[in-house]
C-alpha cells in the first residue's frame, strides 16, 4: 500500500520550489530566444503598450509546454545534486531506501506536470496559437514601410506590386523601384520605374505617401474613352520627382485573416477530423487526376469495349502507317506538325508540373497535422524522459547550485534540440516518416534515460574519470606506475625472512621464464590470431610478486618502501593475443590491416616484458640485500 512518508515530502518540497524558480528562468530564456525572430515586427510599428501586453502573453502561453521539460531536468539535477553533496543521499541509501524508492513522489508530480502540459498544448495551446498568429499578422500590416523585402515583389499595399532592388535600413529609402498598379480592369494598369524613393505614412495614419525620384511612368489609357479602338493606346511620362497617395489604414487593426488551415491553432480531436477531410480531399483529387491522365495521358490502354472491337476488326493493311504518313508531309506541313506536337508536350509537361506542385502542397498539409497531433505527445512524454536523465545523474555526479548541473543540462537540452528539430524538418519535407521524424528525439533520449537511471540505482560510476584514463592506458598500452607511501599506523611488522625466500624464488623463475619463452623473437602470427591459449607461467609469478609487494609495504624502512615503487606493473595477457575471446583474435587476424596493428602491439608488450623482468630480477636482489643487512645486525 502506498504511503506518503515525510521523506516523499522532503524531496518534493526541494523539487518543488526549485522547478518553479527553473521554470520563470526557462520560461524567460526561450521567450527571449523566440523575440528575436519577430524583433522587426516590433520595433518602429509605434504599437501601444495593451498590443505588446498582448503579444508578450499569447508567446509565454505557447512556450509553456516547451519550458516544462527543461525546468524539469534542471530542477531534478539539482535536487539530487544537492542531496548527493550533503551525504543526504547516502544517508537514505543506507536506511535501506533505494534511489528508485526515493523518486517515487517526484514520479508522481512529473507525471501531473507532463499531463498539465499535453491539456496547454491540446487546449489553451491553440487558442494562443491562433491568437499570436492574428497579431502578428496584424502588426505586420501596420507599417507596410517595414516589411517591404529585397530583391521580391510586396504585395501588401492595395492594387499595387512593389519591387525594391535595394534597401537602406537607417534611411528608409528605397533604390532600383519597379511598380506595378491595377486599379481596375486589365486596360487600367500602370508600370512606374525609379531610381529610388521612400514610403511614408501620412500624420492621420489613413494613407502612405509614395516618393519617387528620377523615373518613368508607363500607364494604359482606358480603352472605353477610344470608341472603337481595338488597341489600348499608353502614355509615357518622364519625372524627377514625383508623389503617389495610396489609400491606407497604417493604424493597427485586428486582422481577421482565416486560420483555420493553421494546424498549430487545432486540437487533437481537431487534426484527427481534418486529417479525415484533408485524406478524403486529396483523395478525390487523385483520382479525379488519375481519370484526367487515363483520358488525355493514358487514352490507347483504356479504350471503351466499342473502340477495342472496331480496332479489332480493322485489318493491317487498314491501319495508317504513321511513319509513312509523316515522311509525305510537305516542308511546311512539317513544320506545324512538329511545332504542335511540342506545344502539346509542353503543355502536358505543364499540366504534369502543376498537378505534382499541387499534390505535393496538399500532401504538405497532411504531414504539417500529424507533425503538430503527433509532437503534443513527444513534447509532453519528453517531460518524464528529462526527468529519468535529471534526477540520475544528479545522483551521479552529487554537485548542487547552478554550476555543474547548468552546463549539464544544457547540453542534454541541445542534444534534444537539435534531435527534435531536425527530425521534424526531415518530416516536413517528407525524407522521413512522420511518426519517425517526431519521435527520434525520443528514441535518443529514452535509452540514455534508461542507462542513467539504471546505473544510479546501482550505484555505478559513470562518470569516474580515472576508471576512464586507466582504460584508455590499458587499450593504448601506456605504463602505469606504483604508488607505495609509508603507512600511518603498522601493527605487525612484514615477514621480511619469507619475502626474501619468496623473491629469489621469483628470481629464479624469471630466469627460467625468459630462457623458456625467447622473449625476443617474433612469434608464428597463426600461432597468436588461431590458436588458443594464455600464459599462465607469467600470471602465476605476478601474482606472487604481488603478494609479497603487500607484504612488505608495511615497512617502516624508507629504502625498502623506495625499491618498492621500483617494481614495474606487468601486463600479463598483452604480450600473447590482442583479445582473450577466440573469435575476435580471429577477425583481427582476417582483417589484415587491423591484425597487423595488434600484431606489431604485442611485439612492443613483449620487449617491455623482457625489460620488465630485468627490471623486477634486479630490484628484487636490492631488497634481498636489505632485509640480509636486517640479520646481520
Amino acid at each position: 500500500m502506498f504511503r506518503i512518508k515525510k521523506l516523499d515530502i522532503f524531496i518534493a518540497k526541494q523539487f518543488g520550489l526549485l522547478f518553479v524558480g527553473t521554470f520563470f528562468i526557462c520560461q524567460f530564456v526561450l521567450m527571449m530566444q523566440f523575440l528575436w525572430r519577430y524583433v522587426d515586427d516590433l520595433i518602429g510599428k509605434g504599437l501601444s503598450l495593451d498590443i505588446l501586453a498582448q503579444f508578450f502573453w499569447y508567446m509565454g502561453l505557447k512556450l509553456i509546454p516547451q519550458a516544462f521539460p527543461l525546468a524539469i531536468l534542471l530542477s531534478s539535477l539539482i535536487t539530487y545534486g544537492n542531496l548527493g553533496e550533503s551525504s543526504e543521499l547516502t544517508a537514505i541509501k543506507a536506511a535501506g531506501i533505494s534511489l528508485m524508492q526515493s523518486m517515487r513522489s517526484l514520479i508522481i508530480v512529473v507525471c501531473l506536470i507532463a499531463g498539465i502540459s499535453f491539456y496547454f498544448q491540446d487546449v489553451i495551446g491553440p487558442y494562443a496559437n491562433q491568437q499570436f498568429a492574428q497579431l502578428l499578422i496584424s502588426m505586420k500590416q501596420k507599417s507596410p514601410e517595414l516589411e517591404i523585402p529585397e530583391g521580391i515583389f510586396y504585395d501588401g499595399l492595395p492594387n499595387t506590386n512593389l519591387y525594391v532592388q535595394k534597401k537602406d535600413l537607417e534611411t528608409g529609402k528605397l533604390y532600383n523601384i519597379m511598380i506595378y498598379r491595377q486599379s481596375g480592369s486589365f486596360e487600367d494598369q500602370a508600370i512606374i520605374l525609379a531610381d529610388s524613393g521612400m514610403l511614408q505614412s501620412t500624420a492621420e495614419k489613413k494613407h502612405l505617401l509614395l516618393t519617387l525620384w528620377s523615373g518613368e511612368w508607363f500607364e494604359n489609357m482606358r480603352s472605353q474613352d477610344i470608341g472603337g479602338t481595338a488597341e489600348v493606346p499608353y502614355r509615357r511620362e518622364t519625372f524627377g520627382q514625383k508623389q503617389i497617395l495610396i489609400d491606407f489604414d497604417s493604424g493597427f487593426n485586428l486582422s481577421d485573416a482565416d486560420l483555420s488551415g493553421n494546424p498549430q491553432g487545432k486540437s487533437t480531436k481537431k487534426i484527427i477530423e481534418d486529417l479525415d477531410s484533408i485524406k478524403q480531399y486529396n483523395d478525390s483529387v487523385g483520382r479525379r487526376f488519375y481519370e484526367e491522365a487515363q483520358m488525355y495521358t493514358l487514352r490507347l490502354p483504356y479504350m471503351t469495349e466499342a473502340d477495342s472491337a472496331k480496332l479489332k476488326t480493322l485489318t493491317a493493311e487498314a491501319v495508317p502507317d504513321f511513319d509513312t504518313l509523316f515522311a509525305s508531309l510537305s516542308s511546311e506541313q512539317l513544320k506545324d506538325v512538329t511545332a504542335g506536337a511540342a506545344r502539346l508536350a509542353r503543355s502536358a509537361a505543364n499540366d504534369v508540373q502543376m498537378k505534382s506542385e499541387y499534390a505535393f502542397y496538399l500532401h504538405r498539409q497532411t504531414r504539417f497535422h500529424q507533425i503538430e497531433g503527433i509532437g503534443k505527445f513527444t513534447l509532453a512524454l519528453s517531460c518524464i524522459i528529462f526527468f529519468f536523465i535529471g534526477a540520475p545523474l544528479g545522483a551521479i555526479i552529487r554537485k548542487g547550485g547552478l554550476g555543474v548541473p547548468v552546463i549539464v543540462s544544457v547540453i542534454v537540452f541541445i542534444v534534444y534540440y537539435i534531435f527534435e528539430n531536425s527530425g521534424m524538418r526531415m518530416a516536413r519535407d517528407d525524407n522521413w516518416t512522420v511518426w519517425f521524424g517526431k519521435s527520434i528525439s525520443t528514441m535518443v533520449l529514452a535509452p540514455l534515460a534508461v542507462f542513467f537511471t539504471y546505473k544510479a540505482n546501482n550505484d555505478s560510476t559513470v562518470f569516474n574519470i580515472d576508471a576512464y584514463r586507466l582504460l584508455m592506458m590499458r587499450m593504448l598500452g601506456l605504463r602505469q606506475k606504483r604508488h607505495i607511501a609509508r603507512k600511518e599506523v603498522i601493527i605487525d611488522d612484514p615477514k621480511y625472512a619469507e619475502d626474501a625466500v619468496t623473491l629469489q624464488v621469483i628470481n629464479q623463475e624469471i630466469k627460467a621464464y625468459s630462457e623458456d619463452h625467447k622473449l625476443l623473437r617474433w612469434p608464428s602470427p597463426v600461432k597468436v590470431f588461431f590458436h588458443p591459449g594464455d600464459d599462465h607461467d607469467i600470471e602465476r609469478i605476478n601474482d606472487r610478486l604481488e603478494e609479497t609487494i603487500d607484504d612488505l609495504s608495511y615497512t617502516r624502512d624508507k629504502i625498502i618502501l623506495h625499491e618498492l615503487n621500483n617494481y614495474p606493473i606487468l601486463a600479463t595477457h598483452a604480450h600473447t593475443r590482442p583479445f582473450r575471446r577466440m573469435w575476435m583474435n580471429i577477425a583481427a587476424g582476417l582483417i589484415l590491416p587491423l591484425g597487423l596493428f595488434f600484431y606489431i602491439r604485442m611485439l612492443r608488450f613483449r620487449l617491455r616484458l623482457y625489460k620488465d623482468l630485468r627490471d623486477i630480477h634486479a630490484t628484487s636482489n636490492k631488497v634481498i640485500e636489505k632485509i640480509s643487512s636486517f640479520n646481520q645486525v
